[in-house]
């Protein structure tokens, strides 16, 4: 960076730095957008699409505990929530709720097989 800001050119700094170009380039670009080369954040936390509506997914959970993914999906829908399957279950996983079936089928095996 200060290799530039005194007069070089990006070219020039990155033969005489032993780097790309382009990463003298985006250490540039970084200077001027944040004062700092230092690297950003990389990942980070990112919240669930349906954790706005925990309270409304407890309701549904409570009133119906034997309802499949879709089932739910589609309660969900019908509040005016449209959001897929697989976010409903990753949603479900990440706050340990679980769907618990009903016992009133009888086993599908009758005896030993």
């Amino acid at each position: 960076m200060e290799a530039v800001e005194s007069g070089d050119s990006r070219n020039a700094a990155a033969k005489r730095f032993a780097v790309s170009a382009s990463c003298v380039i985006k250490l540039m670009q970084r200077w001027h957008a944040t004062g700092s080369i230092e690297p950003g954040q990389m990942g980070g936390w990112k919240d669930y699409a349906l954790a706005e509506h925990e309270a409304v997914v407890h309701a549904l959970i409570e009133a119906h505990p034997d309802m499949t993914l879709e089932e739910l999906q589609d309660s969900l829908a019908q509040e005016g929530i449209r959001i897929g399957r697989s976010s409903v279950d990753r949603f479900l996983k990440a706050r340990r709720l679980t769907l618990k079936k009903s016992r009133s089928m009888p086993q599908s095996r009758a005896g030993r097989t």
